[in-house]
Parts: structure tokens; sequence; C-alpha cells
């Protein structure tokens, strides 16, 4: 291993999982940079399996102790319904399961560092990735004076059979082995799967693929209906009962999982200039974004709802290339939570396999008027006044002809 006079640390907080890489780094931050590794686990709603026994796997791996930090709540509360107010899609269908939850990892994992005094944070992510960019560009933004050690740009192990190799010339107990297929990432919001046949774009998904959704062809031959209540752009209520933001979560995820609701299947563009193909699974998400813009179509005009297509085209791409700790989000956000105010009301949401459709929605904010829409009689509109609008909304259009028309006639003469 190279180590031309690389800056040393002396305590370093390496954001940990658990899994074969992190297990890894651990040893190897010790080798090469003799400090001492504390390790962080966030608590972001992931499988319960991959917590238990965590803090044992850490210390046999050489790490002085593992700090456990329980962000669902906050994960829930502060960046996914935060994220889901602006109706951010990234490219059109990716509800930005894993981007959302690199800024609340990245923030506790910062507190964490400065309160454990450490010098220095590491973290497992590769350099094809998104998520260097994400861990990275939010500790310059909270705390610049950190360093910031990312062995897969230093180290000379390249896959997971020599990351194996090296934990067993160190008689280090780990329980990877070489028959991992996919590379999987789960929270609270979404479970991603990618590799194994979804390295070829013509391969289709295996059932193998799925982990948390039913297939929706296996899925109840009964509809599932439900209501939600939504205040200020956020759910908050299920069929009348009060939830926290990850109990609602929660209990929605489960919902619609047994539906098989919330599956895509995506080829992306990666922030650092690849394709990738991912299959993602967010069957809480799904319901929340769909029963958010149900509200949106009836409490926002014409112009407003252009501006918050805007408003989400920016916010997601903002949120999948890790600026969140920037100005550019806090704007966006101000003018997100200011368009919620007006986002209030109830849904009724129908389940059924793998589809969620919403049959009724009403808001005490609603422009629908039955007095002007109805096709029968009506006392309040006078159709009569189109012509006049028209005229003038069509008016561009006309002084565009008429001037053509000219310009034909003077090069006729």
């Amino acid at each position: 291993m190279q180590n031309n006079e690389k800056k040393q640390y002396k305590k370093v907080l390496l954001a940990y999982s658990g899994g074969l890489d992190t297990s890894t780094i651990v040893p190897w931050l010790k080798e090469n940079y003799g400090c001492e590794v504390i390790c962080f686990v966030a608590d972001v709603g992931q499988e319960r399996e991959d917590l238990d026994g965590i803090e044992d796997k850490a210390k046999n791996s050489g790490a002085t102790k593992c700090i456990i930090k329980d962000l669902r709540e906050e994960f829930v509360r502060d960046y996914v319904f935060e994220t889901y107010k602006t109706g951010a899609l990234y490219e059109e269908s990716y509800l930005l399961g894993t981007a959302i939850a690199r800024p609340v990892i990245a923030k506790a994992m910062v507190e964490v560092a400065l309160a454990e005094g450490c010098d220095a944070v590491a973290h497992g992510a590769t350099g094809k990735g998104n998520d260097q960019v994400r861990f990275e560009s939010a500790v310059a933004a909270l705390a610049p004076h950190l360093g910031v050690i990312v062995p897969w740009r230093e180290w000379e192990l390249r896959s997971r059979e020599d990351c194996l190799a090296y934990l067993n010339a160190r008689n280090i107990p780990c329980k990877a082995t070489l028959k991992k297929i996919y590379s999987r990432d789960a929270n609270a919001l979404h479970i991603s799967t990618e590799g194994g046949e979804l390295e070829h774009t013509w391969n289709p998904a295996s059932e193998n693929v799925w982990v948390w959704t039913t297939d929706p062809q296996k899925a109840p031959d009964t509809p599932e209906t439900f209501e939600l209540t939504i205040e200020n752009g956020v759910v908050t209520e299920i069929d009348g009962k009060k939830y926290t933001p990850f109990g609602i979560l929660d209990e929605l995820n489960t919902r619609g999982a047994r539906n098989g609701v919330g599956r895509i299947d995506i080829t992306e563009n990666r922030l650092v200039g690849m394709k990738s193909r991912g299959c993602y699974e967010t069957p809480g998400g799904t319901i929340i974004h769909k029963a958010l813009r149900a509200i949106e179509q009836l409490v926002l005009d014409k112009t407003t709802r252009i501006f918050r297509d805007h408003l989400a085209i920016e916010f997601a791409q903002l949120v999948y290339d890790g600026r969140w700790f920037t100005r550019l989000r806090e704007v966006l956000q101000a003018s997100a939570d200011e368009l919620a105010k007006d986002v209030n009301g109830k849904v009724v949401v129908r389940l059924y396999k793998g589809n969620c459709d919403i049959i009724q929605k009403d808001s005490p904010n609603s422009l629908f008027n039955f007095d002007f829409v109805t096709f029968g009689a009506d006392e309040v509109y006078n159709q009569a006044d189109g012509k006049g609008f028209i005229q003038l909304y069509s008016l561009p259009a006309r002084i565009r002809a008429l001037n053509a028309e000219h310009r034909k006639q003077q090069q006729s003469k």
C-alpha cells in the first residue's frame, strides 16, 4: 500500500454499515493512518437484521467503539416529507430514496465526529457512484476543517475477493461471502437493488431482485382502500388515526408492499457521468407522492402549478446531486413550504395489483367550483366573454400571420 507522505490523523469516524467494505476499512485505517477508529451507524430505517450485533462486529474489526444513532423520525420528518412537498422526481420516475437519506446521515456523522473529537471522517463509497459526492459535499458545508478519507481511492483492493482475503489474513471474522449477487441499500423510504442481471439492460429483472413488494400479479384480488389526511403538504393521518412521521411511512410501506405498489426499473444518469440501472421499491413514498399531487390539482392555479413543476425538477436535481446543505436548497424549500400552506385536505387511496389510484379528493382550499364547470345551465359564466378573450389571446399569432401575408404581397410586386 502506498503511503506517500499522506496526512496522518489521530481519531477517525467511519460511516459504518457492517458490510464487507466497511469491515475491511476499519483495520485498513489503523494500519495506514495509525489512528483510532470509531464506527458510526445511522439508523435510517434499514432492515433490523442489519443492525443485529453490529457493535460487536465493529469492535471485532478493530474499532474502539461503535455509536448507533436513531435517525428514523428526523429522516422522515425533515428530509422525506420536506422533499415530497416539492413534487421532486428525478428523471420523471425516481423518488430519490437513497439520495434523500444521505444528508441526514452525513449531518449526524459530522455531529458525532465533532463530539468525539475526531479530526477526520471516512466512508466506503466508491469512485463510480453518487454517494462520494453527497457525503463529501455535506462535510465540506458542515465542518470544512475535518479531513475526509476515502479508501477506495487509495487502497489496492479491487474486489470482494481482495477484501475477504485481507480480513482472513488478519483473522478478522466476517460473514460476507463471494456469493453476493446484488448491491442493495435500504432505509425507511425504499430499497434499491443493483448488479446481477441488472448490469445488462436487455435482461428482465428476476423475482430475486424484488425484496419488499409483492409481485403485482400475485397481490390480493381485492382492492384495498383507505383515507389519508393532509395538512400543509404532509400526510398526518391514515383513516383518521394520527401517526408520527416515521409511523405514517412505515404503515403505508406495509399497505403498499402487500399490494405490489412502488416498483420501478430504471436506467438513470449518475452525477459522475455514467448511466446505471437500478430497481427501486418505494411503496409508501409512491402513495404519499400521489396523494399530495392529487390535492395540488385542486388548490394550485395554472401558473402556480407551472412554477411548482419547475421547482420539482430543480429540487430533484439538487437532492440527487448532493447539494442539500446549500443556500439554493433553503430558497427552494421556502418556496415549497409557502405552496404547501394550501395543500390541505383528504384523499381516498385505492391499491390494487401494483396500481395506486386516488379515487376521491377534497380540500377546504379547492379552486374547483361546480357552478362554473357544470355542463348544465349556470348563472355565473357568460360564454360570450370568450370571444374577446380569444382575440387577445391569439393576437401574437394573428399579427405574425398578417405580417407574413404582407411580406408575401410585397415580394410579388
